[in-house]
């Protein structure tokens, strides 16, 4: 395998799951400011012209960060970060599901069509009046979160670290460097991100 890799949130995802994980392959560095992932080369890897991607053995690419680490869960199960049965990966993949649609998704956005429309208004459809409603959305799905956790779990799904707490520690982190900080009211999850902040994947 080999991992196509560049700056970003959903990159450094990828590779704190596989930190986690203890899986080491090749990597290859895309230029997302000079639009590598743009151009014919990374198209074919990639449709969508987004990061990360993921060669398989067989040749054939793998995309989407939630696919990419459910695929690398299946190919070395040891240790888990989804889960060890049922029961753990359907929690996992509830609270990832919920940490995507309702707090990253609007984050990236807001990102996306505020502080870095130079950049993306000639790669994708951007909407710059949108970009406060989606933030104030991204805050107050937060605000939810933060009491979801206020009854003392070290993490989304209580003890376990799992693939929902580095994907949502990814987004917030990268957040908080473009202009959409973290609220310290949300005392829960201010505490929740210095404990992964200490994992040693949150260097990857």
């Amino acid at each position: 395998m080999k991992f196509y890799d560049s700056v970003g949130p959903n990159p450094r995802i990828v590779r704190m799951f596989m930190a986690e994980k203890g899986i080491e392959m090749p990597k290859q560095t895309v230029d997302l400011r000079k639009g590598e992932n743009r151009e014919a080369e990374h198209l074919k890897r990639n449709p969508h012209g987004q990061m990360p991607t993921l060669e398989l053995d067989d040749g054939n690419y793998l995309s989407e960060i939630t696919a990419i680490c459910e695929y690398l869960e299946e190919k070395h199960p040891a240790p888990p970060m989804i889960g060890a049965t049922p029961e753990e990966r359907a929690e996992c993949r509830m609270w990832t599901r919920r940490v995507d649609l309702n707090i990253c998704e609007h984050m990236g956005n807001g990102f996306r069509f505020g502080e870095g429309l130079k950049f993306f208004e000639k790669r994708i459809p951007c909407a710059p009046e949108a970009s406060p409603g989606l933030k104030m959305i991204a805050a107050n799905r937060l605000q939810w979160l933060d009491g979801q956790m206020a009854d003392g779990r070290d993490y989304l799904c209580g003890k376990r670290f799992t693939l929902a707490d580095i994907l949502l520690y990814g987004w917030l982190d990268f957040a908080g460097q473009v202009g959409q900080p973290l609220d310290t009211a949300n005392a829960n999850i201010v505490a929740w991100m210095a404990r992964v902040a200490e994992r040693p994947s949150a260097k990857a």
